[in-house]
């Protein structure tokens, strides 16, 4: 096979299979009851997916459907009936359609949504718990907290070993072995340590792919944009997390995105920017805020949603098989509460993702009805600037409410970003032809 064959075969794989992947999901999810199979109600952030698994639970991602509405544009539909039967405008908008869903009667544009037979809620963000009672009100579902430690101050951050490290671990571990005998009543099935094996194994091979792709847009061009795509990204990450059809697509993605790398092959058509994007994207209008970017040649090679929004895998953290509850809590502890922390100190990963993917703006995007994200992104936009200098943008809208979007507004934002970030290109050109 020539090199130009192997290309046309590779090239555009990833996007074309994680689409596919992702449909697959939800139609196999929709038929989970006909089955006779319990669904678990999950977060991205700690998720517990390879835990549950070894239960035979399917996993749905409630902040996961309600975004899907969004990108479908009919996420009206199911915020009206939620803000009519009360709930306010002013509340987390993924909470507002996961209630229209409920009062639709778990309809969905991707497929039905199986009702709860168990709710998995974690403090990384203070909406969960919340939310989590809300299913339980509705649907009767008993629903199990994980209360995962975070990091006490910004210079403060246990590792592996340490005395508090050591605590939060045997911590985190009695609330997983509390759990096994709730997840055997409610399906029937002993816990098996050997399948919790198996799921933790192919994290592994997942999570060590995952590596790869992060590192591989340090390339010049980068090889994928982490909005755009990264989001096809997350999709499979989150959902076939412990699945080999989840490892099987990320190794094959780092292989494709290798050989981009190696022939000189973009993300986009034309780079002329490299950007980082902290906070989480405008799915109302999500392809017109993209080209907003590409449009001037500004590519995201890196995002702070690809880590909190990858259930922690930015941790690189690796399971041990041979002790995987005592790991499980362990990789618990470094991934949900890293990534839960690195949300109030922000700077900390934005400086080293500038550094290392060698980035000449930040797009700060708060978003209206997400406090958890947005809170404190002005003093990180400005503490950043006093200890880089980058240039960045601020701009808010949301993550499913259209109503708060102003498009129009947003693109001269953007656009004047782009102006000042070519003038400050070409300042820095003319000096170093002086030079």
């Amino acid at each position: 096979m020539t090199t130009e064959t192997a290309g046309s075969e590779i090239l555009g794989r990833g996007a074309r299979d994680g689409a596919r992947l992702f449909r697959e999901w939800y139609l196999d999810l929709s038929k989970a009851p006909e089955r006779g199979e319990k669904t678990a109600y999950v977060f991205v952030m700690g998720s517990l997916a390879e835990f549950l698994r070894s239960f035979g639970f399917n996993v749905s991602f409630p902040e996961i459907n309600a975004l899907q509405t969004a990108v479908r544009k009919v996420e009206m539909d199911f915020l009206n009936p939620a803000e009519e039967y009360g709930y306010s405008p002013d509340i987390c908008a993924y909470v507002r359609v996961g209630v229209g869903i409920q009062l639709r009667n778990e309809d969905h544009p991707m497929g039905r949504v199986p009702k709860p037979d168990l709710g998995i809620a974690t403090n990384a963000c203070n909406t969960y718990i919340k939310w989590a009672e809300i299913w339980e009100r509705f649907y009767n579902t008993p629903v199990f907290t994980l209360d995962v430690p975070g990091r006490r101050a910004v210079d403060r951050l246990p590792d592996p070993g340490d005395s508090d490290f050591e605590s939060d671990r045997r911590y985190v571990e009695a609330q997983l072995r509390e759990l096994i005998p709730l997840c055997e009543k409610i399906t029937g099935t002993k816990f098996d340590i050997d399948r919790l094996r198996e799921t933790l194994g192919e994290t592994n091979r997942m999570n060590a792919a995952w590596r790869r792709v992060l590192e591989l847009n340090a390339s010049t061009p980068a090889v994928y944009n982490a909005v755009g795509e990264g989001t096809i990204y997350l999709g499979v990450v989150n959902a076939l997390r412990g699945d080999v059809k989840g490892t099987r697509y990320f190794e094959e993605l780092a292989e494709e995105l290798s050989y981009k790398a190696a022939n000189g092959i973009g993300g986009i058509e034309q780079e002329k920017h490299r950007l980082i994007f902290v906070g989480v994207p405008c799915y109302p209008i999500f392809r017109r805020f993209n080209e907003m970017f590409t449009g001037h040649g500004g590519v995201f090679v890196g995002s702070t949603y690809l880590w909190f929004a990858s259930g922690g895998f930015q941790a690189q953290y690796m399971y041990d098989l041979k002790n995987p509850i005592e790991s499980l809590a362990e990789g618990l502890l470094l991934q949900v509460g890293r990534g839960m922390s690195d949300m109030f100190f922000v700077h900390t990963p934005i400086l080293e993702m500038v550094k290392r993917l060698h980035a000449d703006g930040v797009v700060f995007h708060p978003i209206k009805s997400c406090r958890t994200v947005s809170s404190g992104l002005a003093d990180g936009r400005r503490l950043i600037n006093e200890l880089s200098g980058i240039s960045s943008l601020y701009i808010e809208s949301d993550l499913v409410d259209r109503r708060v979007v102003s498009e129009a507004q947003m693109k001269n934002r953007v656009d004047a970003f782009f102006e000042a970030l070519d003038a400050r290109k070409l300042r820095g050109e003319a000096a170093h032809k002086a030079a």
